[in-house]
């Protein structure tokens, strides 16, 4: 279900974007981010298009046979991951399914922005780029990996549960991957639009917060192991931050400072104005 929402999510931030999009040509220096959207939208659309194909199998697998549910030994499980084996808590799961759900929306704050609304359409496709880019590794590795979750090395569990087509999601952890891509590129965005704000590390500090919390939760809800959280995370915070950065217009700041030659009696010179506003 919270991934179905995820792909409505990604197809209407796609329709959306030729609707709002600015349609420049090149570069604007008053903007921090630049596009091309020659070969960024087809781009995008086929980021987006693997991810929901993908989820529809990694979503959709067949029941595992419970004789081979049964026959999974926690003693087969490396030394890292295998004290989260015993975990078992859905309330737990429940409580990440919260973050997951709030992250989808969370760069709509960006939008209450002046200075960012204005490129709501621009930001939309960067987000649909992230989030594209980290769903495509997510559903590559987890059609590929097809690693038991933890819960289902669990004799107290439900046989019903750990026989799921879904036990096999293991790796890696596609909720706090998605929250750290969501959560960072929204720090991302923000402290780029605003370069002079004093706290720049807040917003990093809280995206870091909200991804640890649901990693944390996940192996509580024995969801994942301890690798799967890791790399999820890892890949998660990559996209978040990397797919802003690789769009960063290197003109914007260099407009903040503008140089003016000033002449009057006795002194010639430049006169420097720094602009904090956008």
């Amino acid at each position: 279900m919270a991934y179905r929402l995820m792909a409505v999510m990604m197809v209407t931030f796609l329709a959306a974007h030729s609707a709002f999009a600015q349609t420049d040509k090149s570069p604007d220096p008053q903007r921090p981010f630049q596009f091309n959207k020659k070969w960024e939208i087809p781009v995008t659309a086929a980021l987006v298009a693997w991810p929901l194909y993908g989820m529809s199998k990694v979503y959709g697998r067949d029941p595992v046979p419970e004789a081979e549910v049964m026959a999974l030994k926690i003693s087969d499980i490396n030394k890292f991951d295998r004290p989260i084996a015993d975990n078992y808590d859905p309330k737990a799961a429940k409580t990440s399914d919260l973050f997951f759900y709030g992250s989808m929306g969370l760069p709509l704050v960006l939008l209450f922005d002046k200075g960012i609304r204005k490129d709501a359409g621009q930001i939309g496709l960067m987000y649909l780029e992230t989030l594209g880019a980290f769903g495509s590794v997510y559903v590559t590795s987890a059609m590929a990996a097809n690693r038991f979750r933890p819960y289902a090395y669990n004799p107290t569990v439900d046989i019903t549960k750990r026989t799921r087509g879904g036990a096999r999601n293991s790796f890696f952890a596609g909720h706090p991957g998605f929250v750290a891509s969501s959560a960072f590129f929204m720090a991302q965005v923000y402290t780029a639009y605003h370069p002079q704000m004093r706290f720049k590390w807040a917003p990093y500090a809280v995206a870091g917060a909200a991804t640890v919390t649901t990693g944390l939760l996940r192996l509580k809800a024995g969801q994942h192991f301890r690798s799967d959280v890791i790399v999820g995370t890892t890949i998660g915070t990559l996209s978040g931050i990397l797919i802003p950065h690789f769009h960063r217009n290197k003109n914007y700041e260099k407009q903040k400072i503008t140089l003016y030659p000033s002449f009057g009696e006795g002194s010639n010179g430049l006169t420097a104005v720094y602009k904090l506003g956008n």
